[in-house]
C-alpha cells in the first residue's frame, strides 16, 4: 500500500518532466544536449589548464570573478565563470552537476532558455556579492570586506537556478520547495559567500518564475491541446 502511494506520488511529481526529458533523448540522443556536452568539456579543459604551472593565471583572467573587480570586467568574466571549477571543491562534483542538471534542463525547456536561466542565476550571485560587501557585515545580508577578494567561480548558482526553474515549470512542487529549503539551510549552517549567492539565485528565480507565470497566464488557454496526463501549467512541448 505504501509502495503504491509512493509510486503515485513520484509519477505526479516527476512524471511530466521524465516524459519530456526521455522523449527528447529518445528522439535526438546526443543531439539533444549539445550545450551540456560542450559545458562539461569546457569545464574539464579549464580544470586541466588551471592546474598547470602556466595555466592558472590565464584561466583566472578569463573566468575569475571577484567583488573587488570593476563592474565591466566582472560582467565580461561572468559567463565563463560558470565553467571554471571552484578551487576548494572536487572537479567531479562540478562536472556531475553540469551534466545532470544542465542536461535535464536542455531537454526539458530548450537550449536558449537553459542558457538564459543559468546566466541570470549566476549574475544574481555576482551582483549580490558586490552589494553585500558594500553593505557591510552589520547588515543581515551583508558581508565583510574580505569577501571582496574571494574568487567566485563554478556552476553552483546556475545549477540551483536551473533546478528550481525546471521543477517549477513542470509543477514538481515538492522538488522546487526542497531546493529552496536546502539553500536556506545551507546559508544558516554556513553563511559564507557561496551559500548567500545561492540564496540570491533562488530569489532571482522566484522573480523570473513569477514573470513567466504572468506572461503565460495572459496568453489564451490551450488546455485542449495539452498532452494526455499533463498537469495544467506544465509546458506541452519544449520551448
Amino acid at each position: 500500500m505504501k509502495r503504491a502511494a509512493l509510486l503515485r506520488a513520484a509519477r505526479t511529481e516527476w512524471g511530466p518532466l521524465y516524459t519530456a526529458v526521455w522523449g527528447t533523448l529518445t528522439r535526438k540522443r546526443l543531439r539533444a544536449v549539445p550545450m551540456t556536452l560542450s559545458a562539461v568539456a569546457l569545464t574539464a579543459v579549464f580544470q586541466i589548464v588551471q592546474n598547470q604551472p602556466w595555466g592558472f593565471g590565464p584561466v583566472q583572467r578569463l573566468g575569475s570573478v571577484q567583488a573587488q573587480l570593476p563592474w565591466w570586467l566582472a560582467l565580461l568574466r561572468t559567463p565563463l565563470s560558470l565553467f571554471v571549477p571552484a578551487l576548494d571543491l572536487p572537479v567531479w562534483g562540478a562536472l556531475a552537476q553540469v551534466l545532470l542538471v544542465l542536461g535535464i534542463a536542455e531537454c526539458a525547456v530548450g537550449r536558449w532558455r537553459t542558457l538564459t536561466v543559468a546566466y541570470v542565476a549566476t549574475l544574481a550571485g555576482t551582483m549580490y556579492a558586490r552589494l553585500a560587501v558594500a553593505t557591510g557585515p552589520d547588515s543581515p545580508f551583508g558581508l565583510p570586506a574580505e569577501a571582496a577578494k574571494v574568487i567566485d567561480t563554478g556552476p553552483s548558482a546556475a545549477v540551483v537556478g536551473l533546478a528550481m526553474y525546471v521543477s517549477w515549470r513542470y509543477r514538481a512542487w515538492f522538488t522546487c520547495s526542497l531546493v529552496v529549503l536546502a539553500m536556506a539551510v545551507e546559508v544558516l549552517l554556513k553563511p559564507n559567500l557561496a551559500g548567500k549567492e545561492h540564496v540570491a539565485a533562488v530569489a532571482a528565480m522566484l522573480v523570473l518564475c513569477g514573470l513567466d507565470e504572468l506572461r503565460r497566464r495572459r496568453k489564451p488557454r490551450r488546455d485542449a491541446h495539452r498532452q494526455p496526463g499533463q498537469r495544467s501549467g506544465a509546458p506541452a512541448t519544449r520551448s
